[in-house]
């Protein structure tokens, strides 16, 4: 019956303290920078999907006159297939996935490229000069051969794998 107390005399504050962690949760800076992506990139697609309907669509030469009229009435069913509006559709995807590769992808990985360490391409290992197998740089013998080898040089080291 104790435990019971416990647990009621804590509820309200309990709550709030889930509540608190969620907040927490939520003003990290990656879900808020998320949240802000969704919604530019919602905006952004209505833009260029006015953009194809009004601009590009009514340039493109189509049997009815209107690329977005442009649809072939099914046999079986009696209802039109749209094939201008999904010409339109394919025409704003591209666009938004050529904007969103070319200004978000390309900087950022050209960017990452850019602070992120390289490491030195030095070589691990080398030929035996007996056999003409791959051996390790630090290796004093030839694991396939076992012959003696010559001290491993840097400079004159075979390519590393």
């Amino acid at each position: 019956m104790d435990r019971v107390r416990d647990l009621s005399g804590r509820g309200l504050r309990g709550g709030f303290n889930q509540l608190g962690d969620f907040r927490k949760f939520i003003l990290r800076g990656n879900v808020v920078d998320l949240a802000v992506g969704i919604v530019i990139g919602a905006a952004f697609t209505a833009l260029v999907t006015s953009f194809v309907n009004n601009v590009i669509t009514p340039l493109i030469p189509s049997p009815s006159g209107n690329l977005l009229t442009w649809a072939f009435n099914v046999a079986y069913t009696g209802k039109p297939l749209q094939i201008g509006v999904f010409i339109s559709a394919v025409i704003s995807f591209i666009i938004v996935a050529a904007v969103v590769y070319f200004f978000v992808v390309k900087p950022v990985n050209a960017l990452t490229d850019r602070f992120t360490p390289h490491k030195d391409a030095t070589p691990t290992t080398r030929e035996c000069p007996f056999c003409l197998s791959t051996v390790p740089l630090k290796a004093t013998r030839c694991a396939y051969c076992t012959a003696q080898l010559p001290p491993a040089d840097v400079a004159t080291a075979g390519t590393g794998a």
